[in-house]
């Protein structure tokens, strides 16, 4: 005699959903395997592109501070509203020296403010960290196999001075910056190129940003948008992400994962 086939089971409670019975359960009438719905998604994701400024590491806040202070005494004060539109993109209408050399009436040395700007940036960041969970994320993506890239709107020589002293440059795939494209963000050429470094599909990618400019790239490139505010991003229009987090600490990254293989690519 044949052993019964294991079946679904109902989980306790009328509108509960079906729970997975021990075993593979067979469709009625022909006799195929159904399998687990866990397995039933395609896991998709190949990729995380990480933005750099704000993201894997606190730069925009203590440049905004190295330049308030720059203002500061200049008898100035440095509009946040005007600086905003500069996070994340290199193409920026605002210039912090044009700006505050028509607010005193005077021809500013661009060269002498921005080493005063290094040096600010440097007193303030001297015990800089990795933002939390970005360790994590990338530890992560190497034990699954995932490929990882940098994809910013910075300098190379920026991005790598800070890769290098946090020593993680070498956990990068690819790394694509403002030297590498005609147009940075909001524009997904910096995506894209990544993308295509990576070798991998608009939909097999994860973004990982915190502000809107790179929201917008990353979603005109097709990837699926996680976005993790900073102090001073925030409270701007961040609706376009697929997903909001206080931190990279919020959510591991399997859980990621899980969530991101459960969506309907955008």
């Amino acid at each position: 005699m044949n052993p019964k086939p294991k079946r679904l089971k109902r989980s306790p409670g009328t509108k509960a959903p079906l729970a997975w019975a021990d075993g593979p359960a067979r469709t009625r009438g022909r006799g195929k395997n159904l399998e687990p719905p866990s397995k039933q998604r395609r896991n998709r994701i190949k990729a995380l592109v990480f933005d750099f400024d704000g993201l894997i590491v606190d730069t925009e806040v203590p440049i905004f501070r190295a330049w308030q202070r720059i203002y500061r005494e200049h008898g100035q004060e440095l509009p946040l509203d005007r600086w905003l539109t500069i996070i994340g993109t290199s193409s920026g209408s605002f210039d912090p020296v044009q700006e505050l050399g028509d607010r005193i009436g005077e021809h500013l040395d661009e060269a002498a403010l921005d080493t005063l700007e290094r040096l600010y940036y440097a007193e303030s960041t001297a015990l800089q960290q990795l933002l939390p969970g970005v360790a994590e994320y990338l530890a992560g993506a190497h034990r699954l196999g995932l490929k990882t890239a940098v994809a910013s709107s910075s300098s190379r020589k920026w991005v790598m001075e800070h890769l290098e002293r946090f020593r993680i440059g070498g956990q990068f795939d690819a790394i694509v910056v403002r030297e590498d494209v005609k147009r940075t963000k909001p524009d997904p050429e910096l995506y894209r190129t990544a993308l295509q470094r990576l070798g991998v599909q608009p939909d097999e990618a994860i973004a990982l940003e915190d502000s809107t400019n790179g929201i917008h790239a990353a979603k005109a490139a097709g990837l699926y948008c996680v976005v993790v505010p900073n102090l001073l991003t925030a409270d701007l229009d961040l609706r376009e992400a697929d997903l909001r987090l206080l931190s990279l600490e919020a959510m591991s990254l399997p859980a990621l994962l899980e969530t991101v293989n459960g969506t309907k690519p955008s």
